[in-house]
């Protein structure tokens, strides 16, 4: 019985999975080639169609023309992402996708066939997100929050809209009032879902929130609560006397520019503040209170004055 040989295209997956893998040769010559993500790379060669850049192992990358900066020449160290083409052929390109390998993001579907769905990822193929990995039928024209990986069989990059099973399970390390940058999941219930940092669970309960807010948004928010399964409690505005204090200031500024007045005082509507301030009808309270005391405005029943004493 003959012995079976890899086709050109298992072949290349043993490569990917070889190179990729980070075996002991790689480790030896400190290069880590990442597909799905951006590497830095040296320019071996130059052809019509662009230039070639030096993959190790994997052998030759090519860089078409059109990515390749003005000016490259071989030698040069290019930073560039790495992919694979319809033909699953290993490229590079100088462009920056709307995500990279291990991280989440909101993405429009360019166009669905009987696979799965096609998502604009900024590159010119677009990322693949399969029917099994879709929460419900992905829609031409609709975008949607994805984790984006590279599948284990095929050694593809693709997408999955069932983004909770990449959130991760451990215990985040965050204090109560800490800075976190989140991107917003979905409305639920309860208020809004949330990515933190690019890897935890979080959620805005509906009464924290006096601001509109839409899935995909990318916001910085503060850490109200962990919780003891690890999902973080949030809040997009920070919480203590150091804010209050903060826009103490921030108001009684915009007092002074003002001519001295503001038209708004404990009997406006939350949303009037919020649209002006970005700031809670707590937080301005408390921060007309602070100013009170400090005897830096009067208060009328038609909003805020700079006391004499202070105007300049």
């Amino acid at each position: 019985m003959m012995a079976s040989h890899p086709q050109p295209n298992q072949q290349r997956r043993l490569n990917f999975q070889t190179v990729f893998g980070l075996n002991n040769h790689f480790k030896r010559k400190n290069m880590k080639l990442q597909l799905g993500k951006r590497n830095e790379l040296e320019v071996i060669k130059e052809v019509d169609f662009g230039v070639y850049l030096d993959g190790g192992e994997i052998g030759e990358i090519l860089l078409p023309k059109r990515y390749v900066p003005e000016g490259t020449k071989i030698g040069d160290i290019l930073d560039v992402f790495l992919y694979l083409d319809s033909e699953e052929r290993l490229v590079a390109t100088t462009e920056t996708p709307l995500t990279q390998v291990g991280e989440f993001a909101y993405l429009e579907v360019n166009w669905v066939n009987e696979a799965g769905a096609f998502l604009n990822w900024g590159l010119m193929k677009d990322l693949f997100c399969p029917f099994r990995e879709q929460k419900m039928r992905m829609q031409q024209g609709k975008s949607y929050i994805v984790y984006t990986y590279i599948d284990a069989l095929t050694y593809r990059i693709v997408a999955s809209a069932k983004v909770d099973k990449f959130l991760s399970k451990e215990i985040p390390p965050y204090k109560v009032g800490d800075s976190v940058d989140i991107l917003i999941q979905q409305k639920t219930d309860l208020g809004f879902k949330a990515i933190v940092e690019g890897k935890y669970s979080g959620l805005i309960y509906q009464s924290e929130l006096f601001q509109n807010i839409h899935t995909g948004d990318r916001l910085q928010a503060y850490v109200k609560n962990v919780r003891p399964d690890g999902k973080i409690d949030l809040v997009l505005q920070q919480h203590g006397r150091r804010h209050v204090r903060s826009f103490s200031d921030q108001l009684y500024e915009y007092i002074m520019q003002h001519d001295g007045f503001c038209p708004y005082h404990d009997k406006s509507p939350a949303e009037d503040i919020y649209e002006v301030f970005q700031v809670s009808k707590k937080t301005f309270k408390q921060a007309v209170g602070d100013l009170y005391k400090k005897h830096k405005i009067e208060l009328l029943s038609d909003g805020l004055k700079a006391t004499t004493d202070n105007e300049e």
